[in-house]
């Protein structure tokens, strides 16, 4: 279990998880049939909605570390998180699709700027023998959020569609709050979080290991789009099974997300990072090809939870194998590297798979494609050399870099 002096990098970490990824992107999945049931957009509309997340959130990975070491760190954070508050309040009432797409956009933007920036500060203050313990909690952050809308969501939308974007605003907001909480008791490394220029130098090489971990990563974007995007709806409304069989699952998969990066963390010590990543990219295959087979209650429900939590468990694997391989030093951007090739494929496939939708009218074959990636992903990394990076080599990364 985590220390006491640990709860403020968790408190950081978890809450950026939660809001960039958990809020800002996952809790429309369940939103995305109510807003085309009550009529605010048609169905091609709402998909591409839930890609303008994507797209921003691509913006985001690419701007986090320059931003990072130009302006302070709690700046950054705070109002990314301000943003995501504001995406939620001001969508919570019919409007163009001009401004929801901004929106969404933006929210987006402020998840990807989370994503890299929120783990990094976190694990960076975490003496090197308790790191894989809280990234393991670090990351939970995005089951919570799965599992918060669609506890949520349901009961929400009972009232009206605006309510639940409201509520979605106050836990973002929330979120916030712990995290400035967690932040202002960080003590962190001058070296990581310096805003001198010496820091603002070109990348690290990426030695052969760690470059196809990135990309890798980059694969699992694309995977992982039919669960996180398309899921509810294709449960809902492809299949009839209504809104409260479709959130059920929904509940499952972010059960599922809160269990992974506990797992992954446990995998990665007994296994090793670069055995258990390589069996996670062949189980979250086999996951996604499940609704091929059969949406029976059984199938559909080993689906949602399996890929619950190989969702979550393979960003703890592989900023475990990152770590690995490259040390804390060269970490954030690294790490902020993997990011933009997650977001750039994850952008690509949402617009992508969106497109594929309107021109098919069904979402079935979007899972044969995500576990086609994944297998391949899965290929990629067992040509991956697993010998890790050792502290003379990591010097030399970062003064190549630097």
């Amino acid at each position: 279990m985590p220390s006491r002096s640990d709860l403020p990098a968790i408190a950081v970490g978890t809450t950026a998880t939660l809001a960039a990824v958990g809020l800002a992107r996952l809790a429309y999945t369940p939103l995305l049939p109510a807003v085309i049931h009550q009529g605010w957009f048609h169905s091609s509309q709402a998909v591409y909605l839930g890609a303008a997340n994507l797209l921003g959130y691509l913006l985001g990975a690419l701007l986090a570390v320059r931003l990072s070491e130009r302006f302070d760190t709690r700046k950054l954070l705070g109002i990314s998180f301000a943003s995501i508050v504001l995406s939620f309040v001001l969508c919570a009432l019919p409007a163009a699709f001009s401004w929801f797409f901004v929106w969404r956009f933006i929210s987006g933007l402020a998840g990807g700027l989370l994503m890299v920036l929120g783990p990094s500060v976190a694990l960076t203050a975490i003496p090197p023998e308790r790191r894989g313990l809280v990234a393991s909690f670090v990351f939970t952050g995005i089951g919570m959020g799965a599992i918060l809308s669609a506890s949520l969501i349901p009961m929400l939308l009972r009232l009206n569609l605006s309510a639940a974007w409201l509520v979605l605003g106050l836990l973002s907001l929330g979120a916030g709050l712990l995290a400035d909480w967690g932040l202002r008791r960080l003590t962190l490394n001058k070296a990581l979080t310096s805003t001198q220029p010496d820091v603002a130098l070109p990348v690290p090489a990426l030695s052969l290991a760690a470059l196809l971990v990135v990309l890798a990563y980059g694969l699992d974007a694309i995977g992982f789009i039919p669960h996180t995007v398309f899921w509810v709806d294709f449960l809902d409304r492809e299949n009839a099974l209504g809104t409260d069989a479709a959130s059920m699952q929904w509940l499952l998969f972010g059960i599922g997300a809160i269990i992974g990066p506990l797992l992954a963390g446990y995998l990665g010590k007994r296994l090793g990072w670069h055995r258990s990543l390589a069996l996670g990219f062949f189980i979250k295959a086999a996951a996604i090809a499940i609704p091929l087979l059969s949406i029976t209650l059984f199938w559909r429900s080993a689906s949602s939870l399996i890929v619950g939590i190989m969702v979550t468990g393979m960003v703890t694997l592989t900023s475990g194998r990152v770590m690995e391989l490259v040390g804390p030093a060269a970490y954030k951007r690294v790490w902020g590297i993997g990011a933009v090739s997650f977001s750039s494929a994850q952008a690509l496939s949402g617009y992508g798979m969106s497109a594929l939708y309107g021109v098919l009218g069904t979402y079935l074959p979007l899972f044969a494609i995500g576990s086609l990636v994944m297998l391949s992903a899965c290929l990629l990394l067992m040509l991956t050399p697993r010998t890790q990076t050792t502290p003379a080599a990591t010097i030399n990364l970062c003064k190549n870099g630097h």
